[in-house]
Formats: structure tokens, C-alpha cells, sequence
């Protein structure tokens, strides 16, 4: 069974989006195993270099517990696809032998280079740029769509 890590800065505070990302988790629950790994969001706005270094160092340290993972990072300048093609984007790396897959979102700030060179992917949602928190919302949606589609379930339609 795929395994499915959302590793992410900070922590959900308002309870629309705990309830939208709850209603989704229970329903990936007999297709996926999915975790959520939530990392202390440093966001100094004095010292921002130093913010984006302990974020990624923490991020960094997440992902290189799974020897063998595909890690994406969610970012702007990543490449654009449709739903559908992200579902077999994700057959295709399960057929590679992976079988768990670590999606990336920094903190408010980005990541370093450092983590976008390590990443397998880089993924793009838009060119518009989303809260972090609401990201996870939207992430979240989008995951439970590209399993039903590789089910060939109801929900996409």
C-alpha cells in the first residue's frame, strides 16, 4: 500500500481547515497510508535567511529518515500538471519501486536550495500563491482526487 507523508512548516489553526483536511484524511483511509508531519515554523522576519536555513535543516532531517522515498517539494516554479496526469505521474513512480512518497511544503518563506536540489520533483499547484495552511487544504483534496482517479472511483467525476 502507498505510504504518503505531507511534511509541512507550522501548525492548522482555524477549524474550517482542520474539518476540510479531516473529512479528506478519513477518506484516503482504505486507499493510502497517509501521515501528516508537522514541523515548528521559525518565520523571524528579522533574520529571513536564517528562518528558511532551520526550516529546511528540519525539513531536511524528516526526509532523510525514508531511504527510499520520493520526495516533492509544492512550490511555485515547480512544474504544472492536471489532475489527471499527476495521477499517473503517481502510478509511475510507484512503478518505479517507490512506495512512499513525501510531499514538501516549506515555511512562509520557502526552503533553501540546498532541499530544492534534494527533492525528486519540484510541483506546482498555480502561479498564484496560497496561505500555507490553506495549501494543506488544497493538497489534501488534490491527493484524495489523484487516488480516486487511480481507483477509477466517483469523486473526479
Amino acid at each position: 500500500m502507498l505510504s504518503v507523508n505531507l511534511i509541512c512548516i507550522g501548525k492548522i489553526k482555524e477549524k474550517y481547515l482542520i474539518d476540510g483536511i479531516s473529512e479528506f484524511t478519513k477518506r484516503l483511509k482504505t486507499d493510502i497510508i497517509f501521515n501528516t508531519i508537522e514541523l515548528k515554523e521559525i518565520g523571524d522576519d528579522k533574520n529571513r535567511e536564517n528562518s528558511i536555513d532551520k526550516e529546511s535543516n528540519d525539513i531536511y532531517e524528516v526526509i532523510s529518515k525514508y531511504k527510499r522515498a520520493y520526495n516533492i517539494l509544492l512550490d511555485i516554479e515547480g512544474q504544472k500538471y492536471n489532475s489527471e496526469l499527476f495521477s499517473k505521474k503517481i502510478e509511475i513512480i510507484m512503478l518505479d519501486g517507490y512506495s512512499t512518497i513525501n510531499f514538501i511544503i516549506g515555511g512562509s518563506y520557502g526552503v533553501n536550495n540546498f532541499i530544492k536540489k534534494e527533492v525528486d520533483l519540484k510541483l506546482s499547484f498555480s502561479d498564484f500563491t496560497f496561505p500555507h495552511q490553506l495549501m494543506r487544504l488544497l493538497f489534501i483534496e488534490q491527493l484524495y482526487r489523484w487516488v480516486s482517479i487511480m481507483n477509477n472511483g466517483k469523486y473526479h467525476k
